[in-house]
């Protein structure tokens, strides 16, 4: 299976040499930014600024407290990455209980998800386009903590056994209670001086890259409606727009060559005539076409 390396870093790390580590094999990087209703992480600028610089896959996370309010909190890490948050910027809510609990006290598991929810959409409604997951752990998954379908950050660490990039990649992928993670955190305590936490990502470097771009997955355009993969580019991307529809969009290729046989076949049946196999087959080929090229010129137009 493809994927890349990633760390991520805060306060408790100090000045990187992302340029060095972008050199190593590092892909992706994430920087804490928040915590809390109030707390910013007070080296955030510094780290995200050369994780930029550096050219690796830029991301920030937010240290949950579910028994806040969770839109304030989401406004506390929106205030602190906006200046940063561009395209191929991605959002973490890094969900996990304090050995006390404190920050998931007197909180069930449905107002915890309910938390979880309302500071996902405060995030994507301040960053359209962007990816927003959650970083969160065996337990808060089978807790039902998170909601189906949003991209996982999971930490889960097997020791010795994987401690390294390459033990990663040989491993099995993680699959707790039935998910599966786009990235894991493997260790957060590595070999080696750095004492950075490491990930790695299910994907290859360029997937990663276009995936943080906001482009869609081949997974995920195999599972949208034609009309959700236009309106996915946006409208100053029309000719890109229409090359991924035609290009790698299986629904519009199958409705345009079904309604287009239906057409061609209908028209010869109202005509009194008969089709043998090959008037079909040409019927179809054309019909699906045509209707290919009907949606080129709406694309245009539009």
């Amino acid at each position: 299976m493809a994927t890349c390396r990633g760390i991520d870093v805060s306060a408790y790390q100090g000045t990187q040499d992302w340029a060095a580590h972008k050199r190593a094999g590092v892909v992706f990087a994430f920087a804490k930014a928040s915590e809390g209703q109030s707390t910013h992480d007070p080296k955030f600028a510094t780290h995200i600024t050369g994780i930029i610089k550096a050219g690796l896959v830029p991301g920030a996370y937010h240290f949950a407290w579910p028994n806040q309010s969770a839109a304030k909190e989401a406004a506390n890490y929106i205030a602190a990455v906006k200046p940063y948050a561009g395209r191929g910027f991605t959002h973490w809510l890094d969900l996990e209980r304090y050995s006390d609990g404190r920050n998931y006290s007197g909180r069930t598991a449905t107002q915890i998800r309910a938390y979880v929810t309302t500071w996902i959409g405060a995030v994507q409604a301040a960053f359209p386009g962007q990816r927003v997951g959650v970083y969160t752990s065996a337990s808060d998954l089978a807790a039902g903590h998170v909601p189906a379908g949003v991209p996982l950050w999971y930490p889960a660490y097997p020791g010795t056994r994987v401690d390294t990039y390459a033990e990663a990649e040989a491993a099995a992928q993680p699959r707790p209670s039935g998910r599966t993670p786009l990235i894991w955190q493997f260790t957060s305590d590595p070999d080696g001086p750095a004492r950075i936490d490491q990930s790695i990502a299910y994907m290859s470097a360029p997937a990663f890259r276009a995936w943080a771009a906001g482009e869609p997955t081949t997974k995920e355009t195999d599972d949208m409606d034609p009309i959700d993969v236009w309106a996915y580019k946006g409208k100053n991307e029309k000719q890109d727009a229409y090359a991924y529809l035609r290009g790698t969009n299986a629904a519009v290729k199958a409705l345009t060559a079904q309604v287009g046989a239906l057409t061609a076949t209908v028209s010869k049946l109202a005509q009194g005539g008969g089709l043998d196999a090959a008037e079909i087959k040409a019927a179809a080929e054309a019909g699906a076409q045509a209707a290919l090229d009907k949606l080129a010129d709406a694309l245009k137009e539009g």
